[in-house]
């Protein structure tokens, strides 16, 4: 299967016809046609597929057990197929459809790798359903408990046990898997660049040098339904007060600590327009390339929180991930010395790389420099560009025997 055509096959998956975003979220009828998808993808390629403790699909060319055994653990690429609401088309998919179309670059060449060579799609890396990003790989790796997943819950009160049981499986499944992580020798994440700096720069392709540090926290606010037209302003007790302060006091933390601060998501209860809200709740998101000036941008909001009388709540934190030194070297290297490049985004690339694991990133030129919205895009001449690099390096990595 050429990439055009994998990906015109996976066009129409969660796409909202509305807004030409999509819906991809974990444990949904989208999120299983989209793990149907990937598995036909390597049954057609004679891959073995495995699933972990979290549901992590793992597409295996060659033994890793083995090759553990001998002490040459694999390569593995790959990404995620869920999308942020109303996400673009680029975001994860890129990196799985670019993964198997590298492979098959591979083969056709007629290489034979010395270490086995793995494809990978993680569960829930954009977090949209359940607010923590990167579960599918926080879950494996320990970075986040399997009672604390299982938990967690979405905007209807559905929790992701309740999610996994729903699509017949068993909760108590979830868990650290030590296994699983310890036959990855090498992981290279391909991704759409989420910004401009591969359009400054005039460059297709880049490796990635680090992730800046970035968190989510939950802030509760409560107050006192009441009629909207009949309470007077000074009888009021209204919990979006607080919220409206909080989201400008995020903008304004950010500005001062010199990082970027959101609140992109709120509930609202009970939700009426003639209604006074009771309770509201939003999510923060903050990033920057100082873990200090971020963590100091969130006590700034934390404290107007507290003053409304409402509360903060870290659902997660990954602190600066510089990737593997050696490897991006080696990388660059083989790619010609094209550039790197930093990102404030996370990845399932990042987790890993926090838990020991060499990893490095791949970035595709993203023209338009937006992400998470349906005009996120790449050219299909910058796409095959991407897939060319990722072949080499696979080509180069499951060559080499440590």
């Amino acid at each position: 299967m050429s990439f055009e055509s994998m990906w015109d096959d996976l066009q129409p998956v969660g796409r909202s016809a509305a807004t030409g975003g999509y819906r991809r979220f974990a444990w949904t009828r989208e999120d299983h046609d989209l793990r149907e998808w990937f598995a036909g993808e390597c049954k057609r390629r004679g891959l073995d597929l495995t699933e972990d403790r979290m549901g992590n699909q793992w597409a295996w060319w060659g033994d890793p057990d083995e090759a553990v055994r001998r002490g040459a653990k694999g390569v593995v690429t790959g990404s995620h197929l869920d999308s942020v609401p109303d996400g673009g088309a680029f975001d994860g998919p890129l990196g799985v459809v670019s993964a198997l179309a590298a492979l098959d670059a591979l083969r056709d060449k007629g290489f034979q790798p010395l270490r086995p060579v793995g494809v990978v799609n993680f569960v829930d890396e954009e977090g949209a359903r359940f607010g923590v990003a990167c579960a599918g790989s926080r879950v494996i790796t320990g970075a986040m408990t399997a009672e604390r997943a299982r938990g967690l819950a979405d905007a209807e009160g559905v929790t992701m046990a309740d999610a996994l049981a729903q699509a017949g499986r068993d909760p108590h499944d979830l868990g650290r898997d030590d296994e699983t992580v310890g036959r990855i020798g090498a992981f290279v994440e391909l991704h759409v660049e989420q910004g401009r700096g591969l359009v400054d720069l005039n460059h297709s392709v880049a490796v990635g040098s680090e992730i800046w540090p970035h968190g989510r926290w939950r802030l509760d606010f409560t107050g006192e339904a009441n009629h909207a037209g009949t309470t007077r302003l000074e009888d009021r007790h209204d919990a979006m007060l607080g919220y409206a302060g909080a989201v400008l006091a995020a903008r304004q933390a950010a500005v001062t600590h010199g990082c970027v601060a959101t609140i992109g998501k709120v509930a609202v209860v009970p939700g009426g327009v003639n209604a006074i809200p009771s309770a509201v709740t939003g999510w923060l998101d903050a990033r920057g390339a100082d873990a200090e000036a971020v963590r100091r941008a969130v006590a700034d909001v934390g404290a107007l929180v507290e003053r409304s009388g409402g509360r903060v709540v870290e659902e997660s934190w990954t602190p600066s991930t510089a990737f593997d030194e050696d490897l991006a070297t080696r990388l660059r290297t083989r790619l010609g010395g094209i550039p790197a490049l930093g990102t404030g985004a996370g990845h399932d690339a990042g987790i890993l790389a926090n838990a020991g694991v060499p990893t490095a990133m791949l970035f595709v030129r993203n023209p338009t420099g937006v992400s998470h919205s349906p005009a996120e895009h790449a050219e299909l001449a910058d796409c095959l560009e991407g897939v060319v690099a990722l072949t080499s390096v696979l080509e180069d990595l499951a060559g080499l025997v440590r």
